[in-house]
């Protein structure tokens, strides 16, 4: 009797792994316990920010009195600014003094507590994700019995990326409802809707970027995911200032571009990467 055998391709496997590791995300506490943390967190800051409004902090050097707390202008200010000429006038300067105060508060609020600012976050999905393949001995059995390395980085790559997409979009849908509790103004002076979709884009494909990353230094820790974790925050913090010149509000086509490429060219290379760490190093 003659028996058909089907070939295990690369795309049989590749679509084997990543049910597996869809499944093994989204049965996880974990992807839904950041995800809504994205969700409340920008409801969290505008609210806070706005209550801090005004008053006027102690310096604990001095003991004098410092600038006073100025608050969100726009609810657009914690998904990012403008770039280019008009990002102090777009949201709301019309002076010398006021330009100033609002690099000032760039500084300190805008520049910190915002979307960009996920990023860092997104390190922990991808962390903790791996180092618990190789903790509990997964990742080894995986490699042994069925699948290649370079599946397994591919499927880690996509999977991660969407939980940390699924972030972004929880956090742009988080600071509509924290500028809406805020009473913040939703004009888009500097740019506009299109241009504001055009920033989503930007931003969700910048996540190809980080991802691989993290990845790669996960791969290289396995079981130690503090190891991982502070390895990967170090990185971010290289790429931290490049997050606001690449997705800025007022994003063209050529952003989403740009942040396509970069997102491929990161995983094809760092996915290499990965791919030989995993070949040269113990799997324990």
């Amino acid at each position: 009797m003659e028996r058909n055998f089907e070939c295990n391709t690369f795309g049989r496997r590749l679509k084997s792994m990543l049910k597996v590791d869809l499944r093994r995300m989204f049965t996880s506490l974990l992807i839904y316990i950041l995800v809504a943390s994205c969700l409340v967190m920008p409801i969290v800051i505008t609210v806070m920010v706005e209550m801090m409004e005004g008053t006027t902090p102690i310096d604990q050097q001095t003991g004098l009195p410092g600038e006073p707390i100025k608050g969100f202008d726009s609810a657009w200010q914690i998904i990012g600014s403008v770039s280019g000429g008009d990002a102090m006038g777009g949201m709301g300067s019309t002076s010398g003094e006021a330009g100033d105060q609002m690099a000032e508060m760039s500084m300190d609020i805008t520049s910190m507590c915002n979307i960009n600012m996920l990023y860092f976050l997104i390190a922990v999905p991808v962390c903790l994700f791996v180092s618990d393949d190789f903790r509990s001995g997964y990742a080894k059995n995986l490699f042994t019995v069925r699948a290649k390395k370079t599946d397994y980085v591919i499927s880690k790559t996509i999977v991660c990326f969407i939980g940390g997409a699924l972030m972004i979009l929880a956090f742009f849908i988080g600071s509509l409802l924290g500028g809406v509790i805020s009473g913040l103004p939703f004009d888009m002076v500097g740019f506009n809707a299109g241009e504001l979709v055009m920033c989503i884009i930007s931003k969700v494909l910048l996540v190809s970027v980080f991802v691989p990353i993290y990845l790669v230094v996960s791969v290289a820790a396995k079981q130690r995911a503090w190891l991982s974790l502070l390895l990967s925050f170090g990185v971010g913090m290289f790429l931290f200032m490049m997050i606001p010149m690449m997705t800025p509000l007022n994003a063209s086509v050529m952003n989403v571009i740009l942040c396509l490429a970069g997102g491929v060219m990161f995983g094809a290379g760092l996915g290499a990467v990965s791919n030989l760490v995993l070949k040269k190093t113990a799997l324990v």
